[in-house]
């Protein structure tokens, strides 16, 4: 038996009840449990997530996204609004070590769910919190979406060329991804000092904190000069050139000069040494200030060769650059072949479905995919067995109540 195959998951035995909806609370439980926490995911009966049916449906009944951000999770269902469902969950709440909810800020706290009141319950717990606007200020009850997160930020003022308007980065739900990979992130570090200290604590995450946080130098650029970057489209403030460039087969290429160094490679890749000798252009403050001659030069270049002579001219030079992949790309690369960082898996409901794999690599106790996003209360015989001893009789009249 191999040394991973013998090693307990780095979360195993932490348990997760995921009351959150969508995708930024949901997608962090779905980090903890690819890395072997127990996570129980609460639904409404009858609909459950909106996430089921959300983007691209298949022959499960449940959407793409659902079987892929749900994987490895057990579902129940659960009406938290009823006494008796309020009730079942305290009881599991007593059994758990991290609850996941992303509400509208006060809304458990109306269903009398709030932390206060869980915390008294379990003093050991951890409460991840993911809202549009965090717990406090002025827009903490506000509703919030990653779009919302993305202009908030100040993110999708970057986006888009300096004489259009501003963009949707990517179209992708960039603000929800990764506030729940801070959300996953606050809640290992919150296990760690409930180890410590025997005290739980709450996160508070709100959706355009993450983002804001990524923007590199912006805020104490303009705390220290009064610098408001504006829109650049494919280029990068401060170095040049840091762009995207076409190339003479219709494809395009990225390519990172970030140092005087790397344009004299660029330059001899392109057999122009002479360019990083220029006044005009060898220093980057130089670069800079000539930003649309120097990168008329390059993609010059680069328009006159196909896009793998041109990565092979750029490698062979160690000039940092990659091909501009779209998703069909992206399956035919070899790189994440050799990583496993697309996997395939089915179960009963669907023969299968391509998707990411778990990330980061870890080298002694990797992550892992167990099942996709199960039915709507595929678990809860199971676990309203294992943690509340109900049985068979009591289930169908939960059942029948509207309970669960």
């Amino acid at each position: 038996m191999n040394e991973a195959a013998s090693t307990p998951m780095p979360l195993a035995g932490v348990r997760v009840l995921d009351l959150a909806t969508f995708l930024a609370g949901p997608f962090c439980s779905t980090i903890l449990a690819e890395f072997g926490a127990e996570v129980i995911k609460v639904e409404q009966p009858g609909t459950g997530d909106p996430l089921r049916k959300f983007g691209t449906m298949t022959e499960s009944g449940d959407s793409l996204v659902w079987l892929q951000e749900s994987r490895n999770k057990r579902c129940v269902t659960l009406d938290l609004k009823s006494p008796r469902g309020k009730a079942m969950l305290e009881g599991m709440v007593q059994k758990a070590d991290v609850v996941v909810e992303n509400f509208r800020t006060g809304t458990l706290e109306k269903w009398g769910l709030g932390w206060d009141h869980l915390h008294a319950l379990n003093p050991k717990l951890i409460m991840l919190r993911v809202t549009g606007y965090g717990q406090t200020g002025p827009r903490a009850r506000e509703p919030g979406f990653a779009r919302i997160a993305h202009a908030f930020s100040g993110l999708t003022h970057l986006a888009g060329e300096p004489d259009g308007p501003p963009l949707m980065p990517g179209s992708t739900t960039l603000a929800d991804y990764l506030s729940g990979t801070y959300g996953a992130l606050g809640t290992m570090m919150a296990l760690r000092s409930a180890e410590q200290t025997g005290v739980g604590q709450y996160i508070d995450v709100a959706l355009y904190e993450p983002i804001f946080r990524f923007l590199d130098e912006m805020a104490p650029a303009y705390a220290f000069n009064g610098f408001v970057r504006e829109r650049m489209g494919a280029d990068t403030v401060n170095v040049v050139p840091h762009s995207h460039y076409p190339t003479a087969d219709g494809k395009w290429i990225a390519i990172a000069c970030t140092s005087d160094k790397m344009f004299a490679r660029l330059a001899n890749a392109m057999e122009a040494p002479e360019l990083a000798a220029d006044d005009r252009y060898g220093k980057i403050e130089k670069r800079v200030a000539a930003r649309p001659e120097v990168n008329r030069i390059v993609s010059a270049w680069t328009s006159s060769l196909p896009q793998e002579t041109l990565l092979a001219l750029l490698s062979g030079g160690e000039v940092p650059s990659g091909p501009i992949y779209d998703i069909a790309d992206i399956f035919n690369e070899p790189q994440y072949k050799a990583r496993n960082d697309l996997v395939e898996m089915g179960d009963e409901r669907i023969d299968s479905i391509t998707m990411p794999g778990v990330f980061p690599l870890l080298s002694r106790t990797p992550g892992e995919i167990k099942h996709l996003g199960r039915a709507l209360g595929a678990d809860n015989t199971d676990v309203y067995g294992d943690l509340l001893g109900l049985d068979a009789d009591a289930l169908e009249a939960l059942r029948g109540d509207g309970v669960i």
